[in-house]
């Protein structure tokens, strides 16, 4: 049981932080729109705060669910930030998909202050939040780990220490690399198969099992042939994702031709006003 403070309450962070709560933590947050926080304090408990800084005052981990660089940023290192009051010995996790050149810079500045740094971006979308059921990818010192896991076990399913500071976003950025090609090729799949006059439910079954299985086939194939985007991970968000995975390859000399293809169909979905559907969108490239 640990007192704990909870920054940003979007569909992602609002259940987080309610699990926190489901597990016996002392709960602090803090949300950009003060009506939000205090709407989930009146039906979750706990109590809100004005700041990030205020929020963080006096708790034993902060943690961190916000939009990009500039909002994590703006979060902790700035002039309200929860890095103003962090005490020696906290532990602060970040679960917003930013930059591995952030984290890196987060763990020193936590460092410089005697605060324990932990890069943990997550996967599994709205619905694995909700259910407590996420997997994230962690960067950070061993230490750090061993104080953030038990309070990332009251939201996860798995949880791996995949290396140092940074180390967690690298792995993010492989993760949304690879979710990038399986739809591309899922897209493709069932826009053949359209074109093919083909019974949809029956090549599902028929490939769903084999080779080509994956949980985009298995969760997409149905909801895509029948024109349904609106399950989550948005088209904004993986633009922005794969921004940060093609920056970063271009820092270490990876090739990720893939990677810049699929961001380029995306931003076609986004001509088409699909901006805020979900990440299987992308099959209406090929249908329009």
């Amino acid at each position: 049981m640990a007192k704990v403070a909870f920054i940003g309450l979007g569909v992602m962070g609002a259940p987080m932080a309610g699990h926190l709560i489901e597990a016996g933590h002392e709960v602090t947050v803090y949300n950009r729109t003060g009506s939000k926080a205090e709407q989930w304090v009146a039906d979750q408990g706990g109590r809100s705060a004005p700041t990030p800084a205020e929020a963080a005052e006096g708790m034993d981990a902060v943690l961190a669910c916000v939009g990009a660089d500039a909002d994590v940023e703006a979060v902790t290192t700035g002039p309200d930030g929860a890095f103003q009051t962090l005490g020696e010995g906290t532990l602060f996790i970040d679960h917003t998909t930013v930059s591995a050149e952030l984290a890196r810079k987060l763990a020193e500045a936590g460092a410089a202050k005697g605060t324990l740094c932990v890069d943990a971006p997550v996967s599994g979308g709205q619905a694995g939040a909700e259910n407590g059921k996420l997997s994230i990818m962690c960067g950070g010192e061993k230490r750090a780990m061993a104080l953030a896991e038990p309070i990332m076990k009251s939201y996860a399913a798995r949880i791996v220490h995949c290396g140092g500071p940074g180390a967690g976003q690298q792995t993010k950025m492989c993760n949304q690399l690879a979710i990038a090609g399986v739809l591309q090729g899922l897209s493709e799949a069932l826009h053949f198969a359209k074109r093919s006059g083909l019974d949809l439910d029956r090549v599902f079954e028929a490939i769903s099992g084999g080779a080509a299985q994956s949980w985009q086939m298995d969760n997409r194939w149905k909801t895509m042939a029948a024109g349904e985007f609106d399950f989550g991970f948005a088209v904004d968000w993986m633009r922005k994702d794969l921004g940060l995975a093609i920056e970063e390859a271009e820092a270490n000399g990876a090739t990720v031709d893939l990677a810049r293809l699929v961001d380029g169909y995306y931003a076609e979905v986004q001509d088409m006003g699909g901006a805020r559907q979900d990440t299987s969108s992308l099959v209406r490239r090929l249908e329009a």
